[in-house]
């Protein structure tokens, strides 16, 4: 991977939040993270629950500042950093190069699951015939009947919107993207289906960070790991 170029590149991040309403406590989190992830990479995030590991995604995806560091997404041939970036150089970044996978979808009322995959497709200018086509093949793929496919999917259950949201992500995969426990709610088949995804996008040269619950899963997908418990231990002694 070392002839790959650097897509992801952390320096020096650290992270504390301020509890106002008790007295302007301190609470660390982690304390000068470093790493960079090449593209075809997947790094997976591990330690225990509280380590971090959602706050440093969230930090990776500009949703959250760092209380120091940067953090850099190559964006156009450049390194953005993120931490220090307008707000519409961040919303750019997001639109074509930074994608973020959460268990979780956001329901937009009255708009179809199909409609919702193939948005990305039609953002980035492909003929609506052929985004209709690779939407539904991708739905089909994760095993989400035909018949839900025109309806909108606040009525799913969790799992059925967890799928739609992994059809959204991978079906025109980013060349940068940060993955939050993608298989939570999905049974083994869906599973095995996510992994292969995940390989995919691997191969065309997508840079994955990742949070994953399932063990299993982990193992599979993991190129790198890197334990944020280190970091943990080293904001507590600060």
């Amino acid at each position: 991977m070392s002839d790959q170029p650097e897509m992801i590149r952390v320096e020096a991040v650290s992270k504390s939040f301020t509890l106002h309403n008790q007295g302007s406590v301190r609470l660390p989190v982690f304390r000068d993270v470093n790493f960079s992830v090449r593209a075809g990479e997947v790094l997976v995030l591990a330690g225990a629950s509280g380590a971090g590991k959602s706050s440093l995604l969230r930090i990776l995806y500009g949703n959250y500042l760092p209380s120091s560091g940067r953090i850099e997404i190559r964006h156009d041939g450049e390194m953005v950093d993120i931490a220090s970036a307008l707000p519409r150089t961040i919303l750019e970044v997001r639109r074509r190069t930074l994608g973020f996978v959460s268990q979780f979808l956001r329901v937009i009322p009255r708009v179809s699951a199909l409609d919702i995959v193939r948005d990305p497709l039609l953002a980035r200018g492909l003929d609506p015939a052929e985004a209709t086509e690779r939407a539904g093949a991708m739905l089909a793929r994760l095993n989400l009947p035909e018949r839900l496919w025109t309806l909108a999917p606040a009525t799913f259950s969790g799992g059925e919107q967890q799928r739609v949201n992994i059809a959204r992500s991978f079906v025109d995969p980013s060349p940068v993207m940060l993955i939050d426990e993608p298989t939570a709610s999905l049974d083994a088949r869906n599973r095995d289906v996510v992994v292969e995804l995940i390989a995919e996008a691997r191969s065309h040269g997508s840079a994955i960070v990742g949070i994953f619950h399932d063990e299993t899963v982990r193992e599979r997908v993991a190129t790198r790991w890197l334990d944020i418990t280190n970091f943990r231990a080293a904001a507590d002694a600060a």
